[in-house]
C-alpha cells in the first residue's frame, strides 16, 4: 500500500534551483536511500517532505493526507531528524525527549524505552552540552522515532556514529521496516544504503539521476556496485574539468 506520495515537488531560491521537479511513491515498510554529493538536493527534498521547507510546486501526501491542505494531521504521522542538532544545551537527555514527546503525546514509559534502546541510559540526566557527537546523533534520532511515526525522514542519520552504533542503527531501521514504517534517509555511506534501502536514488544539482533497486540478495555485492557507479560518475566529472 502506498504510504507516501511525492508529486512534482520543487524548490527554487532567488538565484538558483535547489530541487527540480521530483516525484516518488513509497509503500508501507519500504526504505529509500538518497545518495549524492553536497548540494545534490537531498536535504532540500527531505525538508519539503517533513514540512520544514515549502515547495514551490507539487504535492506531498501521507496516507492520502495532503501537507498543504491538512498540515497538522500530516505532520502527526511523521518523524523528522535534521542533519544538524539545534537545542538548548542545558537541557538533559530526558528533558529533551520529554519536550518533543509532549507534541506527540509520548509518555514517560516510552521515553525511558527510547533512552535505553539508544544506549543513553547512563546519560539520562546529562546535559546535552556534555554529550559526544555520536550521543547527540542518537538523541536526535530518538526525538524523531519516539512516537512510532508512520513515516521516518532522516537526514544523514549515521553521521558521527561509531561502527558499533552504525550496526545497531541498521538493525533498528530493519525492525522499523518490518513493523511497516516507511523510511527515507540521506547518506554518504553506501554500506548502510546497501543493508537497509529497497531503492537507492542518486541525486546531483537538484536532479534525480538514477534509481537502483536492491534485491537484498547480497548487501556486500550491492554496496560494491553502488560504490563503483558513484566513483565512475566522479571520474567522468573530474576528466571534464
Amino acid at each position: 500500500m502506498t504510504r507516501l506520495e511525492i508529486s512534482s515537488v520543487s524548490k527554487r531560491f532567488k538565484n538558483r534551483t535547489a530541487l527540480y521537479p521530483f516525484s516518488l511513491n513509497v509503500d508501507s515498510g519500504e526504505c529509500i536511500a538518497l545518495c549524492g554529493g553536497n548540494g545534490a538536493g537531498k536535504s532540500t527534498l527531505l525538508q519539503i517532505i517533513a514540512g520544514i521547507s515549502d515547495s514551490g510546486e507539487g504535492t506531498v501526501k501521507i496516507d492520502g493526507i495532503d501537507l498543504k491542505i491538512n498540515r497538522s494531521e500530516y505532520v502527526s504521522s511523521l518523524g523528522y531528524m535534521p542533519d544538524e542538532f539545534f537545542a538548548q544545551e542545558t537541557m538533559t537527555v530526558t528533558e529533551f525527549l520529554t519536550f518533543y514527546g509532549t507534541f506527540r503525546k509520548v509518555g514517560q514509559t516510552r521515553i525511558k524505552e527510547v533512552i535505553q534502546v539508544l544506549g543513553l541510559g547512563g546519560k539520562r540526566n546529562t546535559m546535552i552540552k556534555h554529550l559526544s557527537k555520536g550521543m547527540r546523533q542518537r538523541l536526535l534520532f530518538g526525538q524523531a522515532w519516539a512516537a512510532n511515526p508512520a513515516v521516518l525522514i532522516l537526514d544523514e542519520p549515521t553521521n558521527g556514529l561509531d561502527p558499533y552504533w552504525i550496526n545497531m542503527f541498521i538493525d533498528l531501521l530493519k525492525k522499523n521496516k518490518s513493523d511497516g514504517t516507511t523510511i527515507l534517509f540521506s547518506t554518504h555511506m553506501m554500506d548502510v544504503a546497501a543493508e537497509v534501502a529497497d531503492q537507492v536514488i542518486f541525486m546531483e544539482n537538484g536532479c534525480q539521476l538514477e534509481v537502483i533497486k536492491n534485491d537484498h540478495v547480497s548487501p556486500k555485492e550491492f554496496m560494491i556496485a553502488l560504490l563503483n557507479r558513484y566513483r565512475q560518475k566522479d571520474k567522468v566529472e573530474t576528466s571534464m574539468v
